[in-house]
């Protein structure tokens, strides 16, 4: 009897001690700047987690969600509640369901097909992302092109009201394209916001204008913005901020629903039609319908975004081709191909001529009036 005390007393002091030494060593590997080991499999067992959402998403869904643009409402909020932490994220170590509530708003659609988020008003809990990205500590670049009549006519209005309403809190970059230098405006900024001005050469027809700055953005993207911005957005000039437009529009890759086409049908989006231009979508297919007054993401998926629709810029031009809509046709075609992340409301880019609408409660950025034959002609 007294031996086997003795056995049970040897291997509670051999555990014990066993238990220390382990600490010990752990401490001091984690004191040398090594979590590795402990991240890896934190790292391994969410993998696995993912490879089982993955599963449940599948037989959930029929594999209908990445296919059909029709999910119900309803197999979305499923979705969304089995993906939880472990599916579509942003920010990072923020999962989707602590800041975002799809049932908030039951009168309109926030989830797409493909579980990424439809940014609403009142779909968003906003302090939890301030306190994130202010931990963060992120820096978030604005591009905008003021070229002609419309530097005159449009830059200070857009400045003045995103240096109120843009990321406010945050550190902000405005990087403004112009032709003129001289014509740039005096304003006077927050403290957290800069303006970089970046002189570029004005092309011969406002279309291709408009279609060479996906070309001017990726470059610039290249040799400077990557290195100075965390998030970046890319906006027309001819808009104005109205009220706070803020890290809820963050994410990895963030496209803005087109206010005109927002509840129609995909047989009657604009895209381009024509089977030779390298934008072209058939009636079969599409999402949603994107403005490209607005888009936005990481530096390099903005990168990635510019070039590809640059180059199918390019390859039109070598065939005598122009899509519909210019550079817009072909960004509704590179979203179709690298659906985004995170997809902002018409709220986020309004136009007024369209009236009221009982779904649209709290306009952030809106068109303002089109002078075409003003601001077009030399």
């Amino acid at each position: 009897m007294n031996s086997k005390k003795r056995a049970v007393l040897f291997c509670i002091v051999f555990l014990g001690l066993f238990s220390v030494v382990a600490v010990v060593y752990l401490d001091l590997d984690c004191r040398d700047g090594t979590e590795v080991w402990i991240y890896k499999r934190k790292l391994q067992i969410a993998e696995l987690k993912n490879e089982i959402d993955r599963w449940l998403t599948i037989r959930m869904s029929g594999s209908t969600a990445s296919k059909s643009p029709h999910t119900t409402p309803g197999e979305r909020y499923a979705l969304l509640d089995y993906r939880n932490e472990y599916g579509n994220q942003e920010p990072k170590n923020v999962s989707l369901p602590q800041w975002f509530n799809p049932r908030a708003r039951m009168d309109v659609d926030t989830l797409t097909p493909w579980s990424a988020p439809i940014i609403w008003d009142g779909t968003v809990e906003r302090s939890i992302l301030e306190d994130h990205y202010k931990r963060k500590n992120v820096t978030v670049g604005l591009t905008v092109f003021a070229i002609g009549k419309y530097l005159d006519k449009y830059l200070k209005n857009f400045l003045t009201s995103a240096n109120i309403y843009f990321m406010p809190g945050h550190n902000v970059i405005f990087y403004i394209m112009v032709d003129n230098i001289s014509g740039v405006p005096s304003i006077e900024l927050d403290p957290l916001r800069r303006l970089k001005v970046i002189p570029v050469e004005k092309e011969s027809r406002w279309q291709d204008i408009s279609m060479m700055r996906m070309k001017t953005i990726g470059d610039l993207i290249e040799s400077r913005i990557r290195h100075e911005v965390d998030f970046l957005f890319c906006m027309d000039v001819d808009q104005v901020f109205e009220s706070y437009y803020g890290v809820e529009t963050l994410d990895e890759s963030v496209a803005q629903l087109q206010a005109w086409f927002y509840k129609a049908s995909r047989r009657v989006f604009t895209y381009e039609r024509n089977p030779e231009s390298a934008a072209y979508i058939p009636y079969e297919e599409g999402d949603f319908y994107y403005h490209a007054a607005v888009f936005g993401g990481t530096p390099q998926r903005i990168y990635n975004l510019t070039r590809e629709c640059y180059e199918g810029i390019r390859k039109d031009k070598e065939h005598n081709l122009e899509a519909i809509w210019h550079d817009e046709s072909h960004l509704n075609k590179y979203y179709l191909r690298n659906r985004p992340s995170k997809v902002l409301s018409p709220e986020y880019c309004w136009d007024y001529n369209i009236g009221l609408s009982y779904e649209v409660k709290n306009i952030k950025l809106s068109w303002l009036p089109k002078a075409y034959e003003e601001v077009r002609n030399k």
